[in-house]
């Protein structure tokens, strides 16, 4: 009996205790204090200003410098050729023959016209003379002495007339000869030996010379870009060696670089109506030929130097609702969003119009671990790159 009471006893014991332990199983855990974590670690760039180099890349197109069709002046048949086809021809070299029998007669013709209008010539003067004494000593006539003298003016401006009829037909054998108005490449012949060519427009082409050295580099750049340009320059903003001469490169379609520079020489005042594009041309030096006319190449323009730039690296460059920002540093090291106006890309950085000033520092590396107003902690291994020095040209 004394046995079960205890039993009674000690369950009535736990019982009394069971709310105690629920009670400690549903309440909360205590709450012990921790350090907070430390400030998120950064790389830098400090803002200077430094002359920038700048440069464009357009697609182009080489063309001759010049292409001629070398054109019969005279008809007849065509006796020889006198060059190889697709070979290079001096200015001057003789590359046709025409036959010239019928104007070898011509120019005969006209010198003994020359020779007979000489003689009248003479016989005129000497009338004259006669006429013009029989007049002084009252044997003769006024008019008579009057139509003398008109005799030998008629005969001057026969001569004439037979001089230039001889003129032109020297002239006429003389295009028998056909040869290279311009140093350069020929083609094709159009019409073989022993063909009849003629004056007309169909049928006077004998073959076309292109001249490849040097050569035309045609490209077009944007109104933007044009717009660009015209701005920085009348700010005063940029250099252009060359005495104001833009220079270009070329990259051929190999991915080679072509060894010499060329110099811009014409840019046009219009914009293109249908491709909004402003047309440019360079001119190359090409000795070897390596540039043929129709090869596509990049065409990159230099010699632009924009003067107390600022360049931050892209990954510095943050997008959100209220624009273009980057964080700086603070004198507090705290992080702090400015807004930017960015200009146009460069290599691996940007242009910056407005926004940052000389001495501001600002994050390029943990940008993503940034919060507004939070401290950070900045890596002195590059605290002090110059934000200017990570551009590099096109």
């Amino acid at each position: 009996m004394r046995t079960k009471s205890l039993v009674l006893a000690v369950g009535a014991a736990l019982l009394g205790l069971a709310p105690v332990a629920v009670s400690g199983l549903l309440s909360p855990a205590p709450v012990f204090a921790q350090g907070a974590p430390p400030p998120p670690a950064v790389t830098i760039a400090t803002v200077e200003r430094k002359n920038v180099p700048l440069s464009y890349e357009y697609a182009g197109r080489v063309s001759a410098f010049r292409e001629v069709e070398v054109r019969a002046r005279v008809a007849g048949i065509l006796m020889s050729r006198n060059f190889t086809e697709g070979a290079t021809v001096k200015e001057g070299d003789v590359l046709f023959r025409i036959d010239p029998a019928t104007y070898e007669a011509e120019v005969a013709r006209a010198s003994a016209q020359v020779q007979r209008a000489e003689a009248a010539l003479k016989q005129a003067e000497n009338d004259s003379g006669r006429a013009s004494a029989l007049f002084d000593r009252k044997f003769g006539t006024e008019k008579a002495r009057d139509d003398a003298a008109s005799a030998v003016e008629t005969a001057k401006a026969d001569l004439a007339v037979a001089q230039a009829q001889l003129k032109t037909a020297e002239i006429n054998l003389g295009y028998t000869t056909v040869r290279a108005p311009i140093t350069g490449v020929t083609s094709l012949k159009v019409v073989p030996e022993g063909g009849l060519v003629g004056t007309g427009s169909n049928d006077s082409l004998l073959t076309r010379i292109t001249q490849l050295n040097p050569v035309y580099v045609n490209f077009s750049f944007t109104d933007a870009e044009a717009a660009e340009i015209r701005r920085l320059i009348s700010s005063g903003r940029v250099i252009v060696a060359n005495n104001g001469r833009l220079s270009v490169k070329l990259k051929l379609a190999n991915g080679e670089t072509y060894p010499t520079e060329g110099i811009v020489d014409f840019t046009d005042r219009n914009v293109d109506l249908q491709t909004g594009t402003v047309r440019a041309r360079a001119e190359f030096a090409n000795p070897d030929g390596l540039l043929l006319p129709g090869q596509f190449v990049r065409a990159t323009i230099s010699g632009i130097t924009l003067k107390d730039a600022v360049v931050i690296p892209q990954e510095a460059v943050m997008q959100g609702p209220q624009g273009t920002f980057v964080y700086v540093v603070d004198g507090e090291s705290d992080a702090q969003m400015k807004p930017i106006e960015l200009g146009r890309e460069l290599g691996d950085g940007w242009i910056v119009r407005s926004g940052l000033e000389p001495g501001d520092r600002v994050i390029t590396q943990g940008v993503m671990k940034v919060r507004p107003g939070s401290p950070v902690t900045v890596a002195t291994a590059a605290s002090s790159t110059p934000v200017s020095s990570v551009a590099k040209a096109d």
